[in-house]
């Protein structure tokens, strides 16, 4: 189960762990929580840390509840969600 949505919380401050993901594509297929999903290749913006990111770098930690974060791939530095990512605007 993948949430984001309402949610704040601080990866470096708590009990998060990072968790591999082995098919990166398959899992961001099952749990991205919009409509549109981006391609891996897609480049987008956190608005957390203000870094052009690639979609298929993200990174996914569960909290103690095992609810998983689908995150920006500067976690845990970076606090951002997918929820947080925009189109980058030329």
């Amino acid at each position: 189960m993948c949430n984001v949505v309402g949610l704040k919380f601080d990866i470096k401050q708590s009990d998060m762990k990072e968790i591999k993901i082995v098919d990166k594509q398959k899992y961001f297929e099952e749990n991205y929580p919009f409509a549109e999903i981006p391609e891996l290749a897609d480049r987008k913006k956190c608005i957390h840390c203000d870094s052009d990111i690639i979609v298929g770098n993200y990174k996914v930690f569960v909290d103690e509840f095992g609810d998983e974060f689908i995150c920006c791939p500067n976690a845990p530095q970076c606090d951002g969600t997918v929820i947080d990512w925009i189109r980058i605007t030329n």
